[in-house]
């Protein structure tokens, strides 16, 4: 059972990263920039919490950091038309250099864990107390975005017209949506999302700021997509898979396996996203994983 508890907080950082950028890229965006707004998740809700002593403020202030780097990108991708792979790669490397500075007078430092949801007595059930109940605001937050986000592309008017911006630009400005705004709106809540990831980090799962601390989950949040064919509850499964990798390496190196060195077993989060992609890309199954059809084209709107 404690294994199972672990595989859900290795997945849960995964999961907010990747349930938000699966809606940036069903509106026909691009966004590279996964792990950069996840530190800056991290080190801005981590910095709130220790500034106020609540938790609950350093969840916000990490949603409202991921926002903040999303909206450079959304500026400059969205209405200057810069290349968005380029510009997504670019919020990364800004990302990383501006938390590594902005963390620096925290690190050593530690705040109170964001506390679970459900009172004690539900957390000590026998056998399902600790992995239905035991979990914090954030872990349940994740999971209901996954139906929410299924629910909200494929059954609301709303979910449409954003799929529409993604398949079909030109037609669904003819056909007189906004296709710029529903494109901004989608890559604010994947910023926001992305923002959740880095601050469940550094508030929820090492509660302490650590220079780099989402060591490649940005990457792997944006694989994840892919995987799933964009597909909302495919990314929960994803998400698990490879919490669940995360997790065998950690406990592979805790057994003391001296015969594999533990570089290798480091590795294997990442020799399994890529093991993944390839097998799913060569399978004969590739058809039914073509990305929108727009996914990276600029939008211009005829003057």
């Amino acid at each position: 059972m404690a294994t199972a508890v672990s595989v859900v907080m290795a997945a849960t950082p995964l999961l907010l990263a990747a349930i938000g950028e699966l809606v940036v890229e069903r509106a026909g965006v691009l966004n590279l920039g996964v792990e950069g707004m996840m530190l800056a998740g991290a080190v801005a809700g981590f910095a709130a919490a220790l500034a106020t002593g609540t938790p609950l403020a350093g969840v916000l202030a990490a949603a409202l950091a991921g926002m903040g780097l999303a909206l450079v990108f959304a500026l400059l991708a969205l209405f200057l038309l810069a290349n968005q792979v380029a510009t997504g790669l670019a919020l990364t490397i800004f990302g990383t250099g501006l938390t590594a500075l902005a963390g620096q007078p925290l690190v050593g430092r530690s705040v109170s864990r964001l506390a679970p949801l459900f009172p004690e007595g539900l957390r000590e059930l026998p056998v399902v107390g600790p992995l239905l109940f035991g979990h914090d605001p954030l872990v349940y937050l994740a999971w209901l975005l996954v139906p929410a986000t299924a629910l909200f592309l494929f059954r609301t008017r709303a979910g449409t017209v954003l799929r529409a911006c993604g398949e079909n630009h030109e037609a669904a400005h003819a056909l007189g949506h906004p296709v710029r705004r529903v494109r901004l709106l989608a890559v604010l809540f994947g910023g926001a999302t992305a923002g959740l990831a880095g601050g469940f980090l550094s508030l929820v799962y090492t509660p302490m700021w650590v220079e780099g601390m989402t060591a490649g989950r940005g990457w792997i949040a944006l694989a994840l997509v892919v995987f799933a064919a964009w597909r909302p509850w495919r990314v929960l499964a994803g998400a698990l898979l490879f919490g669940g990798v995360g997790i065998l390496q950690l406990h592979a190196q805790g057994l003391g396996l001296v015969a594999i060195p533990s570089q290798y077993l480091s590795m294997l989060p990442y020799l399994a996203t890529i093991l993944v992609l390839v097998l799913i890309h060569a399978g004969p199954w590739r058809r039914r994983l073509e990305a929108p059809a727009c996914l990276g084209r600029p939008f211009l709107p005829p003057s």
